[in-house]
């Protein structure tokens, strides 16, 4: 038998028909798609491993995951070919490059880049819909702009993940490192990057939504320090849409 092989791959999925990154029983997933197009292509059962697990109608231009081949030997140029074959156009693989033996896509990533799209014009396009959320509802987007990066730093994050039948983790596992976070105005678009060593369920789409607040002027930024000391999922506000968020990129 030949010593087992890793595989990294580099994806890019739009997520809008996929619910979520995880198999799930009788639902459409992206790690689902992926495993059924390296079985037929290797000739074996596989699982693949990602960075991260993207929630449902959440997008990936830059996912990483990893898979151990025990048998196939197929080059990394024709495997993307054939797993392209195989995938439908809703996901892709961009790259495939052999990894050390150990190697972990989501153990060894240091961090991870997310971003949210905004549209603010009155009207979207169709065509828009499911990449965007369309907010034409006026904002004060200086006030959110500066507050953005006020969770810049290691935060207990509990205010802004899932509550728990929704599958929030355990107490005292909700601190993350942020070490970017910036809203900017691009053409028709607020843009909202953040970047960390990890993120939990919903973080992101939550902390797009205490944001949004504030531009509403129905919050204010210097509440987010004891809305992050509440480490209460009620202290904080609503669940940006799904649509806007893109996992843009991850570092190891």
């Amino acid at each position: 038998m030949s010593e087992p092989r890793t595989v990294r791959l580099h994806l890019s999925y739009d997520g809008s028909d996929y619910h979520g990154w995880q198999v799930q029983p009788g639902q459409a997933t992206v790690q689902q798609a992926l495993q059924t197009a390296l079985a037929l292509t290797v000739g074996e059962t596989v699982t693949v491993h990602g960075s991260g697990r993207t929630d449902a109608g959440v997008h990936a231009l830059g996912q990483v995951a990893h898979v151990v081949l025990h048998e196939a030997r197929l080059p990394c140029a024709n495997l993307v070919k054939a797993l392209n074959a195989r995938l439908p156009p809703s996901i892709r693989v961009l790259d495939a490059s052999d990894a050390p033996a150990g190697f972990h896509a989501r153990h060894h990533a240091r961090s991870k880049l997310y971003r949210y799209r905004i549209y603010r014009e009155p009207v979207a396009s169709p065509f828009l819909h499911r990449y965007v959320w369309h907010y034409p509802y006026p904002l004060n987007e200086t006030n959110l702009m500066a507050a953005a990066p006020a969770f810049v730093g290691r935060h207990d994050f509990r205010s802004f993940t899932a509550t728990p039948e929704r599958g929030a983790p355990p107490l005292g596992d909700t601190v993350r490192e942020v070490f970017r976070s910036e809203c900017v105005r691009t053409a028709s678009e607020l843009v909202y990057e953040i970047e960390g060593q990890g993120f939990l369920h919903h973080m992101v789409r939550n902390l797009v939504g205490f944001l949004i607040e504030i531009g509403r002027g129905s919050r204010r930024a210097d509440e987010i320090p004891a809305v992050l000391a509440a480490r209460r999922r009620a202290a904080a506000g609503p669940t940006a849409p799904a649509a806007g968020l893109y996992l843009v990129a991850v570092q190891y």
